[in-house]
């Protein structure tokens, strides 16, 4: 717990605490301070491991009264989805955002509110959690809370997050909404927070705008010690899934809700328009999918500039599937076993939870079937367990054999790969000091190598809980 240092703050230097999202891709917190404020940017759940995820039930990691406002850089659970444990330990806002990722907030923590109760519900039906009864982290009550605290401002737009700290997002390019931060802190203090940058050759999403110049950058590191495979990615996934399909069987791609659903859709439109792929159902199990979809179509229709111009010359992105939104539970139920062979995309992209999971349990053990990892898998989760070749997977308390195959295209991730992290960095000025967050502990190491060795800067691998002078 951090202790209040309202009384003490005039004497307070600016300085950063490094609360989640350090050694891990999950749970990113990162709580900026100056003589007089104290702002939050993210707030998010951590993820994954059992280790992390007990996390998200501990004792608040800053005090209610000692927080003056929370900044989002995108609408992500692991960015934004422990902001109602927060609304319901008391705090009122203000929470900053831009329009989209508050539209895309609201989608993600009702949906995740709904399938911690749902799942929660299961487990004491069932019997399969060790927690008696189990019971969710935060309700739709609390979510709905935490949404009306999210005020929204636009890109390239100054705005006073505090008396004390002027703050401006600039486009990241990683999904629709997604920004970087600026703060400037009382005494002339700069801290930029990356957030998660987009690709630059990003299908849906123009690239990332450049850095501003700052005293202090926190870079995520996701993809810090990897390059994106793009070579022949349509072509894979062409392959995979007529081989599937010829064989009888069905793929099944979990993926995150908010733009890895619509990338793979403008993936899969693009091979059926050359009849690269057979004509099959591509059926979305996602109720958090579809209503992100909209806000997609919504953005494309009303040509929005961090789009890409070409998704409205160029007709519908995802047209002309044979496209199935399944709503209801009994629709999900009925894609368990397709009835002829399917694409069927379902969330969570790293099967922590959601309704991939019924998916997983009865397509995983036959051997006619294939499932597509499509993004980054953190440590913990089954996703991460399937692309690393385990042989059984633990869902609802039973272990599932792995018969399926297996396929890995990480070419469709949304994340900034090593090259783009350090050329978006390097554009500017270098910083005092570079942190490097959001990111397991080998690609954040590599990283900081290439940013000392190539660029000569100082970077730093942050410890959890560390606190630093800007």
């Amino acid at each position: 717990m951090i202790p209040d240092h309202r009384k003490t703050r005039e004497d307070s230097p600016a300085a950063i605490e490094f609360l989640g999202g350090v050694g891990t891709v999950t749970g990113s917190k990162h709580l900026v301070s100056s003589a007089r404020d104290r702002v939050l940017v993210d707030c998010g759940l951590f993820q994954g491991l059992a280790s992390l995820r007990r996390r998200n039930w501990a004792r608040l990691p800053v005090g209610i009264a000692d927080l003056d406002a929370v900044l989002l850089t995108h609408a992500h659970l692991d960015h934004t989805g422990y902001l109602p444990v927060l609304v319901r330990a008391g705090w009122r806002g203000p929470v900053y955002a831009t329009p989209d990722t508050a539209r895309l907030a609201e989608i993600v923590l009702l949906d995740s509110a709904h399938l911690m109760e749902e799942e929660a519900a299961h487990a004491n039906a069932r019997g399969w959690s060790k927690h008696h009864p189990a019971r969710p982290l935060y309700t739709r009550r609390d979510a709905a809370a935490a949404v009306a605290c999210v005020a929204t401002v636009d890109f390239d737009t100054p705005f006073a997050a505090t008396d004390g700290v002027a703050a401006e997002f600039g486009s990241a390019g990683h999904i629709l909404g997604s920004a970087w931060v600026r703060l400037d802190l009382a005494g002339g203090r700069t801290v930029v927070v990356s957030g998660d940058l987009g690709r630059t050759g990003h299908p849906l999403l123009n690239p990332p705008r450049p850095r501003p110049d700052c005293d202090a950058l926190l870079l995520e590191s996701t993809y810090g010690a990897r390059v994106h495979d793009d070579a022949d990615l349509d072509d894979r996934l062409a392959r995979t899934i007529t081989d599937t399909v010829g064989g009888g069987g069905s793929v099944l791609i979990p993926a995150f809700a908010v733009d890895r659903t619509e990338v793979v859709l403008a993936a899969l439109s693009r091979l059926r328009r050359a009849e690269a792929i057979p004509d099959v159902p591509v059926l979305v199990d996602s109720p958090m999918a579809l209503a992100s979809l909209r806000v997609y179509q919504h953005a494309i229709a009303e040509h929005d500039p961090r789009l890409r111009p070409a998704l409205w010359l160029g007709g519908d992105p995802f047209a002309p599937l044979r496209l199935y939104e399944l709503h209801t539970v009994e629709e999900s139920m009925e894609a368990n076993r397709p009835r002829l062979p399917s694409v069927v995309i379902s969330a969570s992209g790293m099967a922590t939870g959601g309704r991939v999971l019924h998916h997983l349990k009865h397509l995983l053990p036959d051997r006619r079937n294939t499932v597509v990892i499509v993004g980054f898998a953190a440590a913990g989760t089954r996703a991460r367990q399937l692309a690393d070749g385990a042989g059984e997977v633990k869902i609802h308390g039973r272990y599932v054999r792995v018969r399926a195959r297996v396929d890995v295209l990480d070419g469709f991730s949304a994340h900034a790969d090593a090259d783009d992290l350090v050329t978006w960095a390097t554009s500017g000025r270098p910083p005092r000091t570079a942190y490097l967050v959001h990111g397991e502990p080998d690609a954040s190491a590599s990283l900081a190598g290439r940013l000392r060795d190539e660029h000569g800067w100082s970077a730093v691998l942050p410890r959890e809980g560390e606190r630093v002078l800007v």
